[in-house]
């Protein structure tokens, strides 16, 4: 077993071969089901187009499975267009100000030295995700 730097050979919890070449193994099934199920999505889609029209709900019954499709919608505005056009109607009251920090600005400024970085150590949040691969080895 090959430990890195990262991990601690006395932090490994029932880590084995046989664990990886699972999740391997199953990481390549659900890429292979995700393939197949969006397939039959587009199947579905075209059967509820013809059958009843494009972006229209409903609802078929085949033996003992129901379908039904869901359509969902919601309107947003250029934001730019929007606003020049709000303010050619002079509609001010229409328009938010929004305040933002300029974190670029801010982050310079605090690598030279023209603001404390300690001053801003409880407006900063560090957002850290996991993820784990696994590949197959030729070995």
């Amino acid at each position: 077993m090959v430990v890195t730097n990262e991990v601690k050979k006395d932090m490994v919890y029932n880590l084995t071969e046989d664990l990886l070449k699972r999740y391997y193994d199953l990481n390549i099934q659900k890429k292979e089901l995700e393939k197949e199920m969006n397939h039959m999505k587009k199947q579905i889609h075209q059967y509820f187009d013809e059958a009843i029209g494009r972006e229209q709900k409903g609802e078929v019954k085949l033996g003992k499975y129901k379908v039904q499709r869901v359509i969902r919608s919601s309107i947003t505005y250029d934001e730019e267009k929007t606003v020049k056009k709000l303010e050619a109607l002079n509609l001010e009251d229409f328009i938010l100000l929004v305040k933002r920090p300029d974190t670029e600005k801010l982050e310079a400024a605090i690598k030279i030295d023209l603001v404390k970085e300690d001053e801003f150590l409880d407006c900063k949040t560090n957002k850290v995700s996991q993820a784990i691969t696994v590949k197959e080895l030729s070995i």
